[in-house]
Formats: C-alpha cells, structure tokens, sequence
C-alpha cells in the first residue's frame, strides 16, 4: 500500500486525469476499471473483496474517512487498497460525481461475478442449473438497473440475464442505486437474449415473458417452481418481439387501472417476489 503525504492541488496532475477519464464508458472498458463515491459503497467494496487500485480522500477530512472505513470494515483500509491519494478540497470538488461528497472517491477493478457469456455453448445452461434466474431485456436507464440488482440481492435471486443494450454495469448511478450489492451479484451480460431463454427452456426450465398479451396469466394465479425464470423489458417498449416469441409463458402484474404501467425497477421486484417464493 502507498499513502501518499502528498496533497494533489492539481487537476492536471496524472492521476486525477486518468480518473476523470472513468466517467466515459469507453474509458472503462479499456482500462477495465470503474470509479464511484462515497464512504458506504466503499466500505461494502473493501468487505466484499473488490480489488481497489485507488482511493483519492479530500484533504479536509482524509484522516475521518480512514476512520470511518477502518469502523466499516473492521480492518485498516490502508491495507486493503492499493494506493491512497489525497486531493486538495477544491481539486476534489471538482473532480467528484457527487451534490454532497463526503470526501472519498473509489478506483476499483472490474468484478469476477459480471461476466460476458457466451450462451451459444451448453456448459453455461448446465452450470447455473440451480440458480434462481431473471433477465433483463433494454432496461437503459442505470438508476433503474441498479435498483433491479438490488432487489435481486436482497430476494435471493442468484443471476441476472442482462442483455447487450441494457445500461452500462459500471456506470456511476447504477453502482450508487445498487447500494453495493452489485459487488456481490452474479450478473451475465449476453448478445442474444432469445438465445439465453432457448437455451434456458432447452435446459427444462419454464420462462415467463412480462408482457400484457392476450394468453398472460394474472401474477399470483398459479403456481411457481423454484426454476422458473422471468424476463423483464424497457418500462416504455416492454419486450421485444423476438425475446416474448421465444419464452414458453407469460405473466402481467394487474394494476387498479389508474396507471398504464409500473417502473421497471418497481415491476421486476414485484416479480421477483412472487417467484422467490416458490420452494420446488
């Protein structure tokens, strides 16, 4: 571990620039890495075993946060990061993300657990065969991902299915709405979601298109089995064609009749729900 005494007062020093660079999408890809702030969302990185290159601390409260972290996670975080950088107050408004910063700002690695799979080979069907599985179809709106994944931590749900066009994992507001369980949920990213629900139907699994068709059954009417799966759309275009096309079922969730829809987010909890609690 490096902790620097230096205090940055530079926004053109290198290593706040390669930081700033983490807001592009592109960025991140390349350099597979990923930024986000605050003390909480750090302290669950520490704890959940997140390899963190980098911490850039504001220098006003630099030896609170090391304290705050040190409480969090009961361990020194001088020993769980990679380098600590302390950045001067104005340097660090700057270059946080955050109305209110609390005075921290994490550099963290990409995460083992999300993964692009490729669901053309069968050993992926074979190897989450006892998973709790939902999809996601074109849900673009980070905020709205991250508060899925929450959900999905916190009902049990082993894996999400996320297609290519669903928001990026790593953007800022889907980690901040995510409230640090993207650090512990498995989620695949895949190319052809058809293909996932083929390949998850082939594999005897029943999967249920969330979508108002004429044959949906009424959420709550039938029976579940622990194996099911569920695939969630935009809250504005629902599922494609393609993807309903290829799911063996359908569900809708019925409403009073005051709104024509549910929040994506508030959609896939409902669902979540209800098929949590299927015990076979």
């Amino acid at each position: 571990m490096d902790f620097s005494e230096e205090i940055i007062r530079s926004r053109k020093n290198r290593a706040v620039v390669e930081l700033g660079k983490l807001a592009d999408r592109a960025n991140r890809e390349q350099e597979k890495r990923f930024r986000f702030d605050g003390v909480k969302l750090t302290a669950d990185a520490i704890c959940a075993g997140v390899e963190i290159p980098q911490l850039f601390l504001r220098e006003q409260n630099a030896g609170q946060i090391l304290a705050a972290l040190a409480e969090k996670t009961g361990r020194d975080p001088r020993q769980a990061v990679g380098r600590i950088l302390r950045l001067s107050d104005e340097v660090f408004a700057k270059i946080s993300e955050e109305k209110s910063p609390e005075g921290v700002i994490c550099v963290a690695k990409y995460i083992d657990k999300i993964q692009k799979d490729d669901i053309i080979e069968g050993r992926f069907f074979s190897k989450i065969e006892k998973e709790r599985v939902v999809l996601l179809e074109a849900v673009r709106d980070p905020s709205n991902l991250g508060a899925v994944i929450r959900s999905a931590a916190a009902l049990g749900v082993d894996r999400l299915i996320i297609s290519a066009d669903c928001a990026d994992l790593y953007n800022a507001k889907t980690v901040r709405a995510s409230m640090g369980t993207l650090f512990t949920q498995a989620v695949s990213r895949v190319d052809d979601l058809a293909g996932a629900v083929a390949g998850l139907r082939q594999s005897g699994r029943r999967v249920f298109a969330a979508t108002l068709t004429r044959d949906a059954a009424a959420l709550g009417t039938f029976p579940v089995q622990k194996s099911d799966c569920v695939v969630i759309g935009n809250e504005g275009h629902g599922l494609s064609e393609q993807v309903i096309a290829a799911c063996g079922e359908c569900v809708y969730i019925p409403m009073s009749g005051r709104a024509e829809s549910f929040n994506a987010a508030v959609a896939a909890s409902l669902l979540m729900w209800e098929f949590s609690k299927a015990k076979q």
